[in-house]
C-alpha cells in the first residue's frame, strides 16, 4: 500500500486501539470498528476477546460482514450475548475496549449524539445515546472515529453532551488523536498531510509537541485489509 487511503486509515489506526487480552466491544452501527476487530484477529499475533453488539462472542465471520446486523458477525461465535450481558460486564469493569459512535466529540472526550443546534429546537435530531451513557463511563477505555474532520465534528464545544467518561481514542482520516488524562492530544497525522492542516480542521486546541507522521501500514495489516 504505498499511500493510505480514507478507509484503510481509519480501520487499521482503530484496530491498533486493542491491547493483548482485553475484551474488546463493538457498538451498533460501528462497521469500520468491526472491521477493524476482524482485521486485528487476522493480523495481529496477540490474543483478545471479541464481542459485538449483535451478541457473537469471538464470532469467525468466513465473509467479511456488511453492518452490525449482517447474520454473518456472529457466524461461528462461541456464545451469544444479550445486550444485558454486555452492560452488565461493562458495569463490572470487565470491558477494556469500546467502539461508540458520535456525531460531535470535544477535546475532552465528551461525545454528542442527541441534537445539533439547540436541544429544545435543533437542527437536525440525533438518535440518542443508546449504551453511551452506560458503557463510555464505565469501560476501561473508549475508542471513536468521525469519518469527516471538521470544525462541525471536532469542537470546542458541544452542542449536547450525550455521555462523557473514558474516551482514549479518536481516529479520523486525517489523524490520530490519544488522551490519557484532559484534552486529546495529536498521536500521529496522516503522512501525505501535515499538522498544520490538522489545525486548521479541528475546532478544538490541542498539544502537537510529541506528534509523528502515522507509520505505515505493516505488511500483515496490508494484506489483511
Amino acid at each position: 500500500m504505498s499511500t493510505w487511503s480514507p478507509f484503510s486509515y481509519i480501520v487499521i489506526n482503530l484496530a491498533r486501539q486493542i491491547r493483548a487480552g482485553e475484551v474488546t466491544f463493538s457498538g451498533v452501527n460501528s462497521t469500520l470498528p468491526m472491521l477493524a476487530c476482524v482485521l486485528a484477529k487476522r493480523a495481529y499475533d496477540f490474543h483478545f476477546t471479541y464481542i459485538n453488539v449483535a451478541g457473537g462472542v469471538e464470532p469467525q465471520p468466513t465473509t467479511m460482514p456488511h453492518s452490525s446486523s449482517d447474520p454473518a458477525i456472529v457466524a461461528g461465535s462461541a456464545a451469544i450475548f444479550s445486550n444485558q450481558d454486555f452492560y452488565d460486564l461493562c458495569a463490572r469493569g470487565g470491558i477494556g475496549l469500546v467502539y461508540l459512535g458520535c456525531a460531535q466529540i470535544d477535546a475532552e472526550g465528551r461525545t454528542n449524539v442527541s441534537a445539533i443546534g439547540p436541544h429544545a429546537k435543533p437542527k437536525v435530531r440525533l438518535p440518542g445515546g443508546g449504551g453511551a451513557a452506560v458503557m463510555l463511563p464505565t469501560a476501561q477505555r473508549v475508542a471513536t472515529w468521525r469519518t469527516e474532520h471538521s470544525p462541525r465534528t471536532l469542537v470546542e464545544k458541544l452542542d449536547f453532551v450525550t455521555a462523557s467518561g473514558n474516551l482514549a481514542g479518536l481516529v479520523t482520516p486525517l489523524a490520530v488523536f490519544q488522551r490519557t488524562t484532559g484534552r486529546f492530544r495529536l498521536e500521529s497525522w496522516h503522512p501525505d498531510s501535515s499538522v498544520d492542516e490538522v489545525v486548521k480542521r479541528t475546532g478544538f486546541k490541542f498539544d502537537a509537541a510529541n506528534a509523528k507522521p502515522t507509520p505505515s501500514p505493516t505488511r500483515s495489516e496490508e494484506h489483511t485489509s
